[in-house]
């Protein structure tokens, strides 16, 4: 396989897909990867694409990522990056992409952050009604907001 080639292989499981990816992902290989993205994403189940063989991801790459969670949200379902390396990990970071896009570093992690349950296929309940916050995301308007810890430009502790 040429180092700059792309290799997608996708995997369907009851209540969510898995799009492994491995390659460099740039402007001449997202359409690939956007092709099967737009597929998956349009089912309205969770998708969860493996970036961990990912060596190198540019602007059309995010680009395809960020199109395909409009899509799946649109659909009824979401879009999920799995991701331990640090090169991909901070241009998602950089970018804030991150934020729009729940990033795991294992798969694992990423199918404990699904929204949906995977044997039944439909959203988990929020026991305190409305939507079921994010998985790392700060619960709002629980508590007081965390004031900065500093007078004069140096910071107090305790």
């Amino acid at each position: 396989m040429d180092e700059n080639a792309l290799a997608v292989q996708v995997g369907l499981q009851p209540g969510y897909a898995v799009i492994t990816v491995a390659g460099e992902v740039d402007i001449a290989t997202a359409p690939q990867l956007g092709h099967h993205l737009a597929a998956l994403a349009g089912s309205g189940r969770p998708v969860i694409a493996d970036l961990d063989q990912v060596g190198f991801i540019d602007a059309a790459g995010l680009r395809v990522l960020a199109a395909a969670a409009r899509q799946a949200a649109a659909a009824g379902g979401s879009l999920h990056v799995v991701s331990g390396r640090y090169q991909v990990r901070r241009v998602f970071a950089l970018t804030g992409l991150d934020r729009q896009i729940p990033l795991a570093r294992t798969l694992a992690g990423a199918l404990a952050g699904l929204p949906a349950c995977r044997q039944t296929g439909r959203a988990r309940e929020n026991p305190a009604g409305g939507p079921r916050p994010q998985a790392g995301a700060p619960a709002l308007g629980r508590g007081r907001r965390a004031q900065p810890r500093h007078q004069a430009g140096k910071e107090v502790t305790g």
